[in-house]
């Protein structure tokens, strides 16, 4: 039978869940404060601690940072008044599972308690599958090239993720590899046969969004459904519209258990809460779990190795691509442009090596004029202008979303970008 521990400083409150949770086939205990309800899951564990926000002297989100601080598993639902609600949604932020607003329907309730219980068996589940079978770190490192110290971290950060469920919002620059890591996360916490949708709000329209991710009801559209059981990964997340935004949540509320949620970004969300442009839950609801990638610029000393396996993926099969060396000139060239394109851009620059190298030593001549003037070097801005266009233009002459596609036609390994 799955515990509940509720805490509240109302005697009153612990008698009513006690009469509507028990006969659903919870076990409930209580505590009146939050020290005491720290005291009491470090000895007994509970499946699921719900928990007043406002309590004194230790509020519902101090306890949540204490207790997930003990126990990162820890399944946690605040309950708040409507005046606090702005509160609750913070608690998110902080590893919340959810949040209900009083006076909450009994049914509401049961169905959020429930949905707690199989997140809190899936987690578990995962952990000790993950003792028993650890995840396979030089398939990672495969993915997740570099030897750099920021490299390193990400990878040890990206093996620690692929235990836990909890969903995962990946920022940085066009071009730094975010898809890669939503992949990598995906094959390395799921069966070899779980689905992985992938869809990208820049690509898609309103009508596309709504069908696919909110669908009739609340339930979740086609790609919710499709998901389950593997991974949703939704890239550029800020390029969705906020009424979906608003809707989208009501929609994860009831369904994120269901499969693994991945969302990417290369813009600044908390800027564009205070702006009035995101939706403050949503981004709490995908950004427990933030993952920062660094730009190129930031990774110089992953460039040799880098470059020589986009030369090696752009050549004709029957050219050994091993047999090119890049000269010392040459590496000190490509470790001194500032990279506003990331991966992306390195990539484009070793296709156009491959197809036009006819030496076996790859010298400054044979690198493109820009990378060794300072003068021609573009700002951010100039190069995401032309990226865009590039793109768009590409991208209204290929099939609707068919980004592998797209980035073919502009010289682009996918397996890296993001």
């Amino acid at each position: 039978m799955p515990s509940v521990l509720i805490v509240d400083d109302l005697l009153s409150i612990h008698e009513m869940l006690d009469a509507v949770i028990q006969p659903t086939g919870f076990s409930t205990s209580f505590a009146t404060n939050g020290e005491k309800a720290l005291a009491r899951y470090k000895v007994e564990k509970f499946d699921l601690v719900l928990a007043d926000i406002d309590m004194k002297p230790m509020d519902g989100i101090t306890l949540l940072k204490q207790l997930k601080a003990y126990d990162p598993t820890c399944v946690l639902i605040i309950m708040t008044a409507y005046a606090s609600t702005d509160s609750a949604i913070q608690a998110l932020k902080y590893g919340a599972f959810d949040y209900l607003q009083k006076p909450f329907r009994v049914d509401e309730l049961i169905a959020t308690l429930k949905r707690g219980i199989e997140f809190r068996k899936i987690q578990t589940d995962r952990s000790s599958s993950a003792s028993l079978a650890p995840v396979n770190l030089t398939d990672i490192e495969s993915r997740l090239l570099g030897n750099s110290t920021v490299v390193k971290k990400l990878i040890q950060q990206v093996r620690k993720l692929t235990t836990v469920r909890t969903p995962v919002l990946l920022n940085g620059e066009e071009g730094t590899g975010k898809s890669t890591i939503a992949e990598v996360l995906h094959a390395n916490s799921n069966p070899a046969d779980a689905p992985f949708i992938r869809i990208d709000c820049s690509l898609s329209d309103d009508a596309d969004l709504r069908a696919g991710l909110l669908g009739q009801g609340g339930g979740g559209g086609a790609w919710i459904q499709q998901a389950k059981g593997g991974t949703l990964y939704v890239e550029h997340l800020d390029r969705l519209p906020l009424p979906i935004q608003k809707e989208f949540v009501s929609v994860l509320r009831t369904t994120s258990n269901t499969f693994r949620l991945i969302c990417s970004t290369s813009a600044d969300l908390e800027s564009l809460i205070d702006e009035g442009k995101f939706h403050d839950e949503l981004f709490y609801r995908v950004a427990s779990i933030p993952v920062q990638l660094p730009p190129l610029r930031e990774r110089i000393d992953d460039i040799p190795i880098l470059v020589r396996y986009f030369v090696s993926r752009a050549t004709n099969p029957n050219f050994d691509a091993n047999l090119v060396e890049f000269s010392a000139e040459s590496l000190a060239v490509l470790g001194s442009y500032r990279w506003p394109g990331n991966l992306t851009e390195l990539s484009q620059i070793a296709s156009q090596i491959a197809s036009s190298i006819d030496v076996r030593i790859v010298t400054p001549q044979h690198l493109p004029q820009r990378l060794k003037d300072l003068k021609l070097w573009p700002t951010m801005a100039e190069h995401l202008a032309t990226e865009q266009q590039r793109y768009i233009t590409i991208m209204l002459n290929a099939t609707h979303g068919d980004k592998k596609r797209a980035a073919q036609l502009l010289g682009i390994d996918i397996s890296l970008l993001g």
